[in-house]
């Protein structure tokens, strides 16, 4: 039986100030420092007044947070934009967001870097048959959250 994690209660004064540390250390959005409240003993109207006084002092901005969070995913994990727009969205973001965030990917970036991880995938695989190769090629570069037609386009050119 695992032993059960001490959880810690503090108070609004003391949640606010680890809050506030807690988004410097890197960029926040609303859910993710709300679950983090909600961990430390906040409920209700003390839980709201917190995030209210957050975002008036910038320490949380979904539009910030938003484009980081997609500049990131794609320059890091090399995620495509369905993938990125599919987890703002389990982050509660706003379509508006979503959209702003979207902006900081460059379309001819986008092909360069599916070009890349395409490439590098296909040395991996050992699949004889061309035709099962460019299905797995596909399927990978999907669940990476690519467009599939933009996918298919892709692994046309190169034949």
């Amino acid at each position: 039986m695992p032993a059960s994690r001490k959880v810690k209660y503090y108070s609004k004064i003391q949640a606010l100030e680890r809050a506030r540390k807690y988004c410097v250390y890197q960029e926040r959005c609303q859910t993710e420092v709300r679950n983090k409240l909600f961990e430390w003993g906040q409920r209700g109207i003390s839980l709201e007044d917190i995030i209210a006084q957050l975002i008036s002092e910038n320490f949380i901005d979904e539009e910030r947070f938003a484009k980081s969070f997609a500049r990131g995913k794609f320059r890091m994990k090399k995620w495509g934009t369905q993938k990125i727009i599919s987890e703002l969205k389990q982050r509660n973001i706003s379509d508006y967001c979503i959209q702003k965030a979207l902006l900081e990917i460059q379309p001819g970036d986008m092909k360069l870097v599916l070009k890349s991880l395409l490439e590098k995938k296909a040395l991996t695989l050992k699949e004889p048959n061309a035709f099962k190769r460019k299905q797995k090629l596909a399927a990978f570069a999907i669940r990476k959250g690519y467009n599939a037609e933009f996918v298919w386009e892709l692994l046309r050119i190169d034949d």
